[in-house]
């Protein structure tokens, strides 16, 4: 059986949220291991306090299901599609989806099917790298080429970046990047980022964009990150400016020996639901 975020039974007929892990990890290019990374996020779920304090809210009530892993993994061009099909017919049921990785290729299919259902949608991408090159170790689905192919389907900003291939700066888009070392210590920038966005927001969090003294977990760490409220107060500006619609959460890559990452990326998730959903009723 799967586990099941938080311990709720919800099914995805009675839940407003359903949660997708796609546990792919065919690409990765240094430390293998995030495949393991939704197992390792619901099982620390489990263990949250579900009375979000700042939200004054308990999204919980809005019903959340875990869905059955997309388990593809052929190759990343059959990822890419399965998982478009299995948000398709989700978003078709009106859920509001959060996706699950494994690597950061995971989130193409889905920002694929959210296209779909919202023409006008745009990316906020939180991360350490840019994942702009066309192509790597021969697939242009490598986790290092995701925002490459997100740009093909919709506009996109870009937070926390601070490493780079001399390639990719023919593809970046200077004033859609806010680099981390241009941020840090600051909170100016976030209206403009928002700026940046459309109406409908799809958010991909590669968990990489924290510094890896709280978020060592991951498998390609870089030094100088953003912290954990860095990153909160730009996605509560986002939900309360614009229209949230998905989100995914990629890149955990757990260690038995430190637990604590993965809590992290279980109460992001759900803190980022209790941004979106904190009060309305069910």
């Amino acid at each position: 059986m799967n586990p099941t975020y938080g311990g709720f039974l919800d099914t995805e007929d009675t839940a407003k949220v359903v949660i997708l892990p796609i546990p792919y990890d065919g690409t990765s290019t240094w430390m293998k291991g995030a495949d393991k990374g939704p197992n390792a996020l619901l099982d620390a779920s489990c263990n949250l306090e579900f009375y979000d304090i700042e939200t004054d809210s308990e999204v919980y009530i809005q019903g959340i299901a875990t869905a059955d892993p997309v388990l593809v993994s052929t190759s990343p061009d059959a990822m890419v599609d399965a998982s478009t099909q299995r948000v398709r017919d989700l978003l078709g049921k009106d859920k509001f989806v959060v996706c699950l990785g494994g690597e950061h290729s995971v989130s193409v299919g889905p920002i694929r099917a959210y296209k779909e259902k919202y023409p006008c949608l745009s990316v906020l991408q939180f991360d350490a790298h840019t994942d702009l090159r066309q192509s790597y170790e021969g697939s242009i689905y490598n986790h290092a080429c995701v925002m490459a192919r997100v740009k093909e389907i919709c506009p996109i900003v870009q937070v926390g970046i601070r490493s780079m291939d001399s390639s990719e700066k023919q593809d970046l888009v200077r004033e859609r990047v806010f680099f981390a070392e241009d941020i840090y210590g600051r909170n100016d920038y976030i209206s403009k980022v928002v700026d940046l966005l459309t109406d409908d927001v799809y958010i991909t969090i590669d968990l990489d964009v924290f510094d890896h003294s709280i978020m060592p977990s991951t498998g390609t760490p870089e030094p100088g990150g953003m912290l954990w409220y860095d990153v909160l107060s730009v996605i509560k500006e986002v939900v309360r400016r614009k229209n949230l619609v998905g989100f995914d959460i990629v890149e955990l890559c757990p260690s038995e020996q430190n637990r604590s990452p993965d809590f992290l990326a279980a109460k992001l998730l759900y803190k980022v639901l209790s941004y979106r959903f904190g009060g309305s009723e069910k």
